[in-house]
């Protein structure tokens, strides 16, 4: 007996997956196409295409009768979980933690000071020929507020350390302690959000941090500081966000919006004070080998019967 693997890489650029001959298993090329490379419901193993949207992630999964691992290529979930009602009990929906960590928080980082010390103004400046000097905001003794404290939010924090920050600040869905210090709980947030100069949002975007971002809490964001988004788009409501930064209060670097790909004429794209960036927290050469590296770990255990990594969520 064989069982059909899905994957949006070709099989032949990824070393290290199990032979065909030896494991059973019969990989075919999906990257989203509007043809199927076989008969879904002979899929055992389903690798999401990556970047492809919700519309394609979900597409084969109705028909996907014998799957028992859907395994995304993204940290977040969210654009799989509209399809997973249609699935057997007992599917591992596996994300790609330890993909993405260090490419997103690297682009944080990138964007935090981008947006402190001044840089789409002096490339503005560049432009126009224009000696645009001046004193600009430091990183160096700022408060940082981390919401949403996974792999993904202690990343961020490891490049936070050498900037001398004044405190890092970090909130999850439950609170906890660790090596680091205290996690608070979302519950927390009213009282943190006042102290922070510097907002980074790296939560999975669920029902529960949908809009996580809205009115009441970007209205407790100190005067002059700056909201960071690379989670997902939705987890701010950008019309909040619109009044709060043409208003001039605060400033924010986003890496996702709400809508996205951001439409021509949308009005967040001239908002003073922001900076956007087209969703490449995890799209850098970092990816695909990290990528190869998972793929070739999570089938290599699926072959031979031990448990997977990274399974977030077992249907019912």
């Amino acid at each position: 007996m064989t069982a059909d693997v899905w994957l949006p890489i070709p099989a032949d650029e990824i070393e290290g997956l199990p032979a065909p001959a030896a494991s059973g298993l019969n990989y075919l090329f999906w990257d989203g196409g509007r043809t199927f490379p076989a008969d879904p419901a002979h899929c055992a193993f389903y690798v999401v295409p990556y970047m492809k949207g919700t519309e394609v992630a979900v597409r084969p999964l109705s028909r996907m009768a014998n799957v028992r691992v859907v395994q995304t290529l993204s940290a977040g979930i969210d654009h799989v979980e509209p399809g997973l009602g249609s699935l057997s009990a007992g599917v591992l929906l596996c994300n790609a933690k330890g993909v993405h960590e260090a490419s997103t928080a690297e682009l944080a980082l990138a964007l935090i000071l981008a947006s402190l010390r001044g840089i789409p103004r002096f490339v503005e400046g560049q432009r126009t020929e224009e000696w645009r000097a001046g004193f600009y905001p430091s990183l160096a003794d700022k408060s940082v507020l981390i919401v949403g404290y996974g792999s993904i939010g202690v990343a961020i924090e490891d490049r936070l350390a050498p900037f001398e920050c004044a405190r890092v600040a970090r909130v999850a869905r439950s609170a906890r302690t660790t090596e680091r210090g205290e996690v608070h709980a979302f519950t927390d947030l009213p009282a943190l959000l006042p102290e922070a100069d510097v907002v980074v949002l790296s939560t999975p975007l669920t029902p529960a941090t949908h809009h996580l971002a809205g009115a009441a809490f970007l209205a407790r964001m100190k005067d002059g500081s700056l909201l960071v988004n690379v989670a997902r788009g939705p987890v701010v409501d950008t019309k909040a966000l619109l009044a709060e930064a043409e208003s001039g209060r605060i400033t924010a670097a986003l890496d996702v919006t709400d809508p996205e790909p951001l439409p021509a004429g949308h009005p967040l794209w001239h908002a003073p004070g922001v900076l956007i960036s087209p969703h490449v927290g995890g799209s850098t050469s970092a990816f695909l080998p990290r990528a190869k590296r998972l793929l070739a770990a999570q089938l290599t255990s699926f072959a031979v019967g031990e448990p997977l990594r990274n399974v977030v969520h077992t249907t019912v």
